[in-house]
């Protein structure tokens, strides 16, 4: 078996007791950066051996970890925060399994878009979720793209990019377009802002953002 396992990301409670006895029942967990998960594990004295599963080597290492699944292992899949596979490592490692006949199981648990759009005030009957914006080659595509969506639209940035992006949804969508910047969800200093892409980046221009950030974006007219 194959369990995709969500882990906290912020507050090392956010973890389901099921989750926590996989952990401890696997006979081995891979982890996206294991000094990250390492904090993790020794928090709730999970003592499963841990290996490196990372974007820089899940295409070379999945085949052997498939091999090990049917060989009778049974390992979990972690990343170093939320659900494997939404903006992180996984899908590689669940599509070869899938291939190979392994069963897969994905645990429900913590993924930061969650919280970000119900804590936006924003429309979450339906949206549309991009993750991170190409950093070079298609980004305008992709900006001109999302101008024309009328759902909701949920962005992963990182604090250094933010204020940039931000500038340029304002040039694509419209200064006034509606938005949410959410960040350290779950977290001591967690804070969300609300308002146009226009003031939004100028606040941000004014308190340089820290943390992890989830950008949520009211729909086209």
């Amino acid at each position: 078996m194959l369990y995709i396992v969500p882990t906290p990301v912020g507050n090392l409670e956010d973890i389901t007791l099921r989750a926590l006895r996989i952990l401890k029942e696997v006979d081995l967990i891979l982890a996206e950066d294991t000094r990250t998960s390492g904090v993790l594990l020794k928090h709730y004295d999970i003592h499963t051996p841990l290996r490196s599963h990372h974007k820089f080597n899940e295409h070379q290492t999945s085949d052997t970890v498939v091999q090990e699944l049917l060989g009778g292992k049974n390992i979990a899949l972690i990343s170093d925060a939320g659900t494997p596979a939404i903006s992180d490592p996984g899908f590689f490692l669940v599509r070869a399994a899938v291939e190979a006949g392994v069963e897969v199981q994905c645990l429900p648990g913590a993924t930061a878009f969650v919280p970000a759009i119900v804590d936006s005030g924003l429309p979450n009957d339906r949206f549309f979720f991009e993750g991170f914006l190409p950093q070079k080659k298609g980004r305008q595509t992709r900006l001109q793209a999302l101008a024309q969506l009328q759902h909701t639209i949920i962005i992963y940035e990182s604090p250094f990019r933010l204020v940039k992006t931000l500038e340029q949804l304002a040039e694509h969508l419209g200064a006034e377009r509606q938005a949410s910047v959410s960040r350290e969800i779950s977290k001591l200093h967690e804070d969300t802002q609300r308002g146009t892409l226009a003031e939004l980046a100028q606040h941000f221009k004014q308190y340089q953002p820290k943390g992890e950030i989830v950008i949520c974006l009211s729909g086209a007219e």
